[in-house]
């Protein structure tokens, strides 16, 4: 399974991002996928993870402004942030894992993509 992210970049206080992740190799919609973040001198942290069937679960710290979603026609899953914030600033990684369950754990998901940067300036 190879997974890619985009859609990083560096922006203001306040403003949207969207970041995308395609998967390929094996059945997509039978994934959870997840998005994880980490910045510099922290550990990775989780962000937002998706189902294969859809049920979302997100971090206290972006509930409300993020928005993870997915489309298994196309083999890819958003992260839609909004409001970010100079705390937002970190490298974004997507995940998958090989079940459709959702954890928050990054040791339980087994692909990882190499990472988007995200920079938010104040």
């Amino acid at each position: 399974v190879h997974v890619v992210e985009s859609g990083g970049g560096l922006v203001q206080a306040g403003s949207s991002l969207r970041l995308s992740c395609a998967a390929s190799g094996g059945t997509f919609s039978s994934r959870a996928m997840g998005w994880f973040r980490q910045a510099p001198g922290k550990e990775r942290e989780f962000v937002a993870a998706i189902s294969g069937s859809g049920y979302t679960l997100y971090a206290d710290s972006v509930k409300g402004r993020f928005t993870i979603s997915r489309d298994n026609a196309k083999n890819t899953v958003y992260l839609q942030m909004n409001s970010l914030t100079p705390e937002d600033t970190a490298v974004y990684y997507c995940a998958a894992r090989s079940l459709a369950s959702i954890l928050t754990n990054p040791q339980r998901y087994d692909y990882w993509g190499q990472g988007t940067q995200v920079t938010v300036s104040s």
